[in-house]
């Protein structure tokens, strides 16, 4: 069965990247069928992420690099991915919202979707260094008389679309906000929340120093994923949102270590 038709280039390699994280190899045959194309395409994806040094092409397929992660998808990409899961992450997060709070968002699509549903939280505040969520609250300024007021850290962007660097943390530095949502790469028991980014991560430690409580939004093909560098313990979380597809196992790591684990119902069909 065709499951994903009419994807472009960047959304169809994070596809493969995601499938790659989680069984370790694919096969050409099984992501053509997946994603409606044909296995010339396919191979091109493989042959243009091999070249990326992301993955090793073999015969029929491609095998996952051993190590920490250090590549990542653009924006439009991981927006592709996994996405009734990351709208159940965000109603829920957003319900930690309080009107009249200052909080920040970090970078991601997820973050962006918990930012969607903050629109109407009255006299709400948001810090961020996410151009994605810049622009949705700058859009809905122009739009409506009452909505959160934006305040943009600077910095370079990312390839996810997320302000990073000295001028960045320097801001964060100076500030403080009531509740910072932030999204991660990975997740892990032993080495908690990780980013590709160097920079990225060092940002988003700014951010945890910044808050009162953090809270993190993640599904749950981010576990057991490392990336190249850690920015927060799984004990420095007091909040972690994650969808139901979170196996057992993992759903108990994350109930003993972080302050309150809130898993939200997937809508299925």
């Amino acid at each position: 069965m065709v499951a994903d038709q009419g994807l472009l280039a960047p959304q169809r390699r994070a596809l493969i990247m995601e499938s790659v994280s989680r069984h370790g190899a694919v096969r050409v045959v099984e992501l053509a069928a997946r994603m409606g194309v044909s296995g010339m395409t396919v191979r091109r994806d493989l042959d243009a992420l091999a070249r990326e040094g992301v993955l090793e092409k073999v015969h029929g397929g491609a095998v996952a690099l051993t190590g920490a992660r250090t590549d990542e998808p653009g924006f439009e990409a991981k927006s592709a991915l996994e996405s009734r899961a990351k709208a159940a992450i965000a109603d829920a997060a957003a319900a930690l919202v309080q009107p009249g709070s200052v909080i920040a968002l970090s970078g991601g699509t997820t973050t962006h979707a918990v930012a969607e549903r903050l629109l109407a939280v009255p006299r709400l505040t948001v810090v961020t260094n996410s151009l994605a969520v810049a622009g949705l609250l700058a859009d809905a300024a122009a739009r409506r008389a009452a909505s959160p007021v934006l305040l943009l850290t600077g910095g370079t962007p990312t390839r996810s679309a997320a302000l990073v660097g000295a001028i960045a943390d320097q801001v964060l530095a100076s500030l403080h906000v009531d509740l910072a949502i932030l999204g991660a790469h990975g997740v892990s028991e032993r080495v908690g929340l990780t980013s590709p980014n160097l920079a990225e991560a060092q940002t988003n430690r700014a951010l945890v120093a910044s808050a009162r409580r953090v809270a993190v939004v993640a599904d749950h093909t981010k576990w057991g994923t490392v990336g190249l560098s850690g920015f927060a313990r799984l004990d420095e979380v007091d909040c972690f949102v994650t969808d139901d597809g979170l196996p057992a196992p993992a759903r108990a790591v994350l109930a003993e270590a972080v302050g309150e684990l809130v898993v939200a119902p997937v809508p299925r069909g």
